[in-house]
């Protein structure tokens, strides 16, 4: 068969089109998949210790922890683990790859919807070309996408199994091909198992289907023709279709059964979270639930070309989903395919789009959210495509209508190579930026360092490189995640990766009995000869006072010998530790009130020096070592507003300050004073460690509240001075 002169440009032009994306999406998806981002977000490192239950034999459709996730991104990491190890890339290569693949799924979906006029059912490749190869070319150098596909979110699954499954629909449908539709279904089936956001597809397909009849033309005479008319098309239609409906939805049907069946027997796992966030719950739209379900749509509009998601783990610096060349584009091809709604590949671009973005606009939290609209994004992106279609067609019409008849061949191709330069260069533009912003930028920030706690994935390689030891044990203070879990007091990513034999036990301020939590911990360990406590360097984002505290502890009931130093921690080793008797950190509080005047209060004092407690109404003749810890019990006024931090200073007998120690105040549920909540009484433990090379003699131990961010002093009432003393102490 001779192939044509432009069925061979076409041709040449789809391959071109294939390995640019191949290309561009596998480099900015898998280039140092196992680097960057730097560390494991608290979603990874849940979906990495689950998938090591599931090659135990521990099998389930839904895992309830952590506000539920669902199930088939943990089956989709489980085949890696056993050839890759316990490594980030293990991990994130299934998300990876499906975000790959969402790029070649959506450019197959655009193929097939306007590669033939719905109307005439004429071949149209040219504009099926150019729509797929524009919506996939942009899906794969966006830079939103790139952040999201390069991290173990389920979300990642929602737009290749649903863009799929409209593939295979739409193309099974038409060609009437059974193994399509039954495909279709099986794709259709998983999506409930990807992301709740795939919960609104079923609404989506219904719309489409009714779609049909409001969009046929009306009859001619009398409302009640009209009516008979739906009705009858209606009745034709569904018989018609039965044949290619009932496989599709009895295939979905099945393939989802278990994930229905497990909700039918546990309707609280299914709400959940959706509860949590309904924007029209009363607490959440502080009595105007129209006014901020409003405001919430236009804060998600806002991402099509103003304003973006502001989470890290999503975005970087708040950058639109679509930049505003694109977005242009886009709000064209809405008009356009509400102007030519009664096609159906219109009509379904539009629905899709509306329909998949309610379950953004629906929560209410920190909008617009990326991860909530990823449903939408297929659509989202193919009419970018649409609109840039419709600019060419109107170029090509405009040149069609000039009457000078010179240098007709190169007349003709200037629509096409304007389109294709502008197409080329946004494309080329946009994925150097994202290149540039994401390894260079994003990577680096500090707050994605944070959140994907890199400082976890260093401490488990510098224990996984230690040789074993049957008598040390590791304490680590627990992260920021702890803040919102704190019944379980584990870090899924240092889980997942540590692989060592030195028992590690992650601690927190919020856990109740702590100091006996710890001592049971180390009773269990036979030939027990050394102690490592974790020390942050970043105290405050990362884990409040769990370190003072812990070094407090053991300086009591062991003996300190030595501190490594790493980039993002300290490891402080204690021997000789004493496990003879109850451990406590202090075996009482001597009353010391002091009122400030900031709504905050000292309501008793503890002191001592390892095991021995020490009253500070005495002058304290401390041992060779020069350590001492304090306890101190606090009480604010409610919802108080300032975050308080304490200073510990030490003067000499001339009144020179000699010794410093800062700390900021931490409430045990985590939280500093400024955030509000109860008033309950609440400690602090602090590890003072004094210099070996001051002078031997008399020194005071005095006390600064301070408000941590203008570094401005509380004072005491009716004193109305800012440090108190708390005790006389003399060196050796």
């Amino acid at each position: 068969m001779k192939v044509g002169k432009s069925e061979q440009i076409r041709l040449i032009l789809t391959a071109v089109i294939l390995l640019g994306l191949a290309v561009a999406a596998v480099s900015l998806r898998l280039y140092r998949l196992a680097e960057v981002p730097p560390g494991l977000h608290w979603d990874e490192g849940f979906y990495g210790i689950k998938s090591l239950q599931v090659l135990q034999g521990k099998h389930a459709v839904f895992f309830p922890g952590g506000n539920g996730r669902e199930g088939l991104i943990v089956y989709t990491i489980a085949p890696f683990v056993p050839f890759l190890g316990r490594i980030m890339l293990s991990i994130r290569l299934s998300a990876a790859l499906a975000s790959v693949g969402t790029v070649f799924a959506v450019f197959w979906l655009g193929w097939v919807l306007f590669g033939r006029d719905s109307e005439t059912r004429q071949a149209t490749p040219w504009r099926g070309l150019l729509i797929s190869g524009i919506g996939a070319s942009l899906m794969a150098v966006s830079l939103g996408q790139t952040i999201i596909g390069r991290t173990a979110f389920r979300a990642n699954f929602l737009p290749l199994l649903l863009a799929l499954s409209l593939a295979l629909l739409w193309s099974g449908w038409g060609q009437r091909s059974r193994w399509r539709i039954i495909l279709a279904g099986g794709c259709t089936g998983l999506l409930p198992y990807t992301y709740i956001a795939a919960r609104f597809v079923p609404l989506l397909l219904l719309l489409f289907g009714a779609s049909f009849l409001l969009s046929a033309p009306l009859p001619s005479r009398g409302a009640f023709n009209h009516l008979r008319s739906i009705s009858r098309r209606l009745s034709e239609g569904v018989r018609a279709s039965l044949p290619k409906i009932l496989p599709f939805l009895g295939v979905a049907g099945a393939v989802a059964a278990p994930l229905l069946i497990y909700f039918a027997l546990h309707p609280e796992h299914f709400i959940s979270r959706s509860g949590q966030l309904w924007i029209f719950h009363p607490s959440h739209s502080q009595g105007d639930p129209l006014g901020a379900f409003l405001r919430n749509v236009w804060e998600h509009l806002l991402a099509f070309g103003v304003r973006g998601d502001p989470w890290w783990p999503y975005n970087f610096d708040s950058r639109p989903l679509l930049n505003p060349f694109e977005a242009f584009f886009f709000w064209m091809g809405i008009g356009m395919a509400v102007w030519h709604w009664r096609r159906p590949e219109y009509r379904l671009l539009v629905l899709w789009w509306a329909v998949m973005l309610l379950p953004a606009v629906l929560a209410l939290e920190n909008p617009p959210n990326t991860i909530r609209m990823m449903g939408m994004l297929p659509a989202a992106y193919l009419l970018v495509g649409v609109g840039m279609w419709e600019a060419f067609r109107f170029l090509r019409e405009r040149y069609r209508a000039q009457q000078w008849r010179a240098f007709n061949f190169f007349r003709k191709m200037i629509p096409a190579i304007a389109v294709g330069t502008v197409a080329s260069g946004m494309v080329l533009a946009q994925g150097l930026i994202t290149y540039q912003t994401y390894f260079h930028q994003w990577a680096a920030t500090p707050a994605v360092i944070r959140i994907y706690q890199t400082e976890l994935i260093h401490l488990s390689r510098m224990m996984n490189a230690e040789p074993p030891n049957s008598g040390i044990v590791y304490l680590i203070p627990g992260g920021y995640r702890q803040l919102f879990l704190p019944e379980e007091f584990r870090e899924y990513s240092f889980d997942f990766l540590y692989q060592g034999t030195a028992p590690a036990h992650l601690f927190h301020t919020a856990m109740p009995n702590l100091a006996q939590t710890i001592e049971s911990a180390l009773a269990v360990q036979e030939n027990l000869s050394t102690v490592k406590v974790v020390d942050w360097n970043d105290d405050i984002d990362w884990s409040g006072d769990e370190a003072e505290r812990i070094a407090a502890l053991l300086g009591k009931y062991g003996r300190y010998v030595s501190s490594d130093a790493y980039v993002d921690f300290q490891i402080h080793n204690y021997t000789d530790i004493l496990l003879d008797r109850p451990w406590t950190f202090y075996e009482h509080l001597e009353p010391l009130t002091v009122d400030y005047d900031g709504g905050i209060a000292l309501q008793g004092l503890a002191l001592g020096q390892g095991a021995e407690q020490l009253s500070f109404r005495q002058l304290l003749d401390l041992e060779q070592d020069r350590s001492l810890w304090v306890g101190l019990q606090w009480q604010t006024i409610p919802e108080l507003d300032i975050d308080y931090s304490i200073s510990l200073r030490l003067y000499d007998a001339e009144a020179e300050m000699v010794y410093q120690k800062d700390a900021v105040l931490w409430k045990a549920n985590h939280t500093t004073t400024g955030q509000g909540g109860p008033s309950e009484p609440f400690d602090t433990v602090v590890q003072l460690d004094f210099p070996t090379d001051l002078l031997s003699g008399d020194y005071e131990l005095r006390l600064v509240v301070y408000d941590a961010e203008t570094l401005k002093p509380t004072v005491q009432l009716n004193v109305w001075e800012p440090d108190v003393l708390l005790a006389r102490l003399r060196l050796p």
